[in-house]
């Protein structure tokens, strides 16, 4: 076999990695029919290969063999302080005709970002993907995050547990919302999530309520206990999420971004009646598909959303060196 080079990226790279990118996807397709075919075209491939090769700061690595590109890798940071000196491989911002070349593609970008200072890696990757997966895994990287799908069925039954209901929130329960609100981030904080994020403050939680109940977009359901409320699901339209974007975002879906529950509520059953209710509205609203997120790590979460029929797409992988 012809040996393998690699080459930092450049302008000149992006058509035949618009061809590598567009493959990659319509293999995502097959295992996720879910997914987007508007990617499986060069246009809107190429669209999203700019979109993370122009990104600020931008760099990465191409690799050949036998004259023809095989793999790229092209990484960029975000401006968070919450992710540190970082570097993202965004969905658009890899892909290669053979899983082993990732770990070249990864050996020549990184050694610049690590000169750059830029200690702390994320990259997602298709889920169904298992040897380029293995590859990553083969160079220290651990699963942190999951992106996951499903669709919307014409019609959801809801059963709500004995002692709870279903309901829009009101504002003369505003400080009670919040309990419901911050239960979700002191979770994330506790073993085994170890979740870097600030605990946001009770005044920042009202303001958003108070914001909150303004939206019009924002579909709000809390489940309530004897009146008063245990837990939270929010449903926004999938273009209010920053990321569930290009690749990721599946046609006439809407997006689950928050879900929440009590500690002395859970396992009552009103999360999946919750889950159930918003499906339904989803349906009456015209969606076909839902998306949500959650961390790997947070045990409750990493159960829950599988259970309740969402897929993987695109699983967020971590290293930080040291």
């Amino acid at each position: 076999m012809t040996r393998l080079e690699v080459a930092p990226c450049s302008d000149d790279h992006l058509e035949e990695a618009t061809r590598l990118l567009t493959a990659r996807h319509a293999r995502n397709r097959a295992a996720e029919p879910l997914l987007s075919a508007r990617f499986e075209d060069s246009p809107a491939a190429r669209e999203e290969l700019e979109r993370a090769w122009h990104a600020d700061d931008a760099s990465g690595a191409v690799a050949f063999r036998g004259g023809s590109m095989v793999g790229y890798l092209v990484g960029a940071p975000r401006a968070n302080p919450v992710w540190g000196d970082n570097v993202w491989v965004e969905a658009p911002g890899h892909a290669v005709e053979e899983a082993e070349a990732i770990r070249d593609l990864y050996g020549l970008a990184a050694a610049r970002w690590i000169e750059e200072g830029r200690t702390r890696h994320s990259v997602l990757v298709p889920a169904h993907d298992a040897d380029l997966l293995d590859a990553w895994w083969r160079l220290s990287f651990g699963a942190q995050h999951a992106h996951g799908v499903r669709e919307v069925p014409e019609r959801t039954d809801v059963a709500v547990p004995d002692g709870y209901e279903i309901r829009e929130p009101r504002e003369d329960e505003v400080e009670q919302l919040i309990d419901v609100d911050l239960a979700l981030p002191q979770h994330q904080q506790r073993s085994p999530v170890f979740s870097g994020a600030p605990l946001w403050t009770r005044e920042e939680s009202r303001e958003e309520w108070l914001s909150t109940f303004a939206d019009s977009d924002e579909r709000i359901l809390i489940g309530a206990y004897e009146g008063r409320p245990v837990a939270c699901w929010a449903v926004v339209p999938v273009e209010r999420s920053s990321e569930h974007r290009g690749l990721l975002r599946p046609e006439h879906s809407c997006y689950l971004g928050f879900a929440s529950t009590l500690p002395d509520s859970r396992g009552a059953g009103i999360g999946v009646a919750l889950t159930d209710a918003a499906l339904a509205w989803a349906a009456e609203s015209g969606y076909s598909a839902m998306i949500t997120d959650w961390r790997v790590t947070n045990l409750l979460s990493s159960r829950f959303w599988p259970r309740r029929g969402f897929r993987e797409t695109f699983l967020r992988l971590y290293r930080s060196i040291p």
